[in-house]
């Protein structure tokens, strides 16, 4: 055993060689990801809560036949502070300019996360939240009429959600806040889908913590980058007139479509289509 140890280590540092080679290749392979040789920016794409980045497919197909690179992370909807430092570290992985693109309470991480960040030229926000200093996802959403994300402004969880509470690796616990499967097809989706497509997305959600809706927002990188917008008029999770709102404060240039607030998914053509207006703006 003593003669054959050596043997194995070394072919476990070979291993290792191999990959960290392995490796090194793909990454210098993947333009959009980590070298700014492309010619066209980065389209980054954040999703929001109760869904997930699949939710972005038609809009990917659509801006990788275009010639964009595209890279949809996952949002970990742990909290908007841990978040947007997420996807801050993320972005720096990225050389060369980025459009940074969010849906729903994507548009509170990308907010935060741009900020200082000299390689995003534009923010799109898609139907998404567009915080200033202090305030919170769940502020703004009861800041304008018609939401239907509760029919009970006073109850302690806005009554289409479900809470489920979580430990965390810590020891400390939370709360996991999922929409509701009979609710899912109004607030989020509209009429777009049949049945068993809602049952589907809505089944295959990814919860926010109470923490990511209530956590007071950052110093906003759309003071700073510019803007873009699309609001969605027939929006039932975040109001249509919260949307103008957050647009006109950012003075981001705005588009508005009948559309419910799972644009992205209904409209992916649109969204691409204002994705690359965006990136091809100087």
């Amino acid at each position: 055993m003593s003669h054959r140890r050596p043997v194995r280590l070394a072919a476990l540092g070979a291993a290792g060689l191999a990959l960290a080679a392995g490796l090194a290749t793909t990454a210098s392979a993947n333009p959009g990801h980590h070298t700014g040789s492309a010619a066209k920016p980065t389209v980054v794409l954040v999703h929001g809560a109760w869904s997930d980045s699949s939710s972005w497919s038609g809009v990917v197909k659509r801006l990788q036949a275009d010639g964009y690179p595209v890279t949809a992370p996952a949002n970990p909807l742990r909290g908007l502070h841990s978040d947007a430092a997420y996807l801050a570290d993320f972005l720096k992985t990225i050389h060369g300019p980025v459009v940074l693109v969010a849906h729903s309470y994507g548009g509170a991480v990308v907010t935060n996360a741009a900020t200082g960040n000299p390689n995003v030229k534009a923010l799109v926000y898609i139907a998404a939240f567009a915080p200033d200093k202090g305030e919170s996802v769940a502020a703004l959403n009861a800041k304008f009429p018609g939401s239907h994300l509760t029919d009970d402004p006073n109850a302690p969880v806005p009554t289409a959600l479900n809470a489920v509470p979580f430990t965390r690796p810590d020891g400390s616990t939370g709360t996991d806040l999922y929409l509701k499967p009979d609710k899912y097809q109004d607030v989020f989706v509209g009429k777009a889908f049949g049945r068993a497509t809602v049952a589907e997305l809505a089944a295959t959600q990814r919860p926010a913590t109470t923490e990511a809706l209530g956590e007071p927002s950052g110093a906003p990188a759309w003071k700073t980058i510019p803007s873009w917008y699309l609001v969605a008029r027939d929006d039932h999770a975040i109001p249509a007139a919260a949307e103008r709102f957050m647009a006109a404060r950012a003075h981001a240039r705005t588009t508005e479509i009948a559309a419910p607030h799972a644009v992205q998914l209904t409209n992916p053509g649109t969204v691409a289509h204002l994705v690359e207006r965006a990136a091809e703006t100087r």
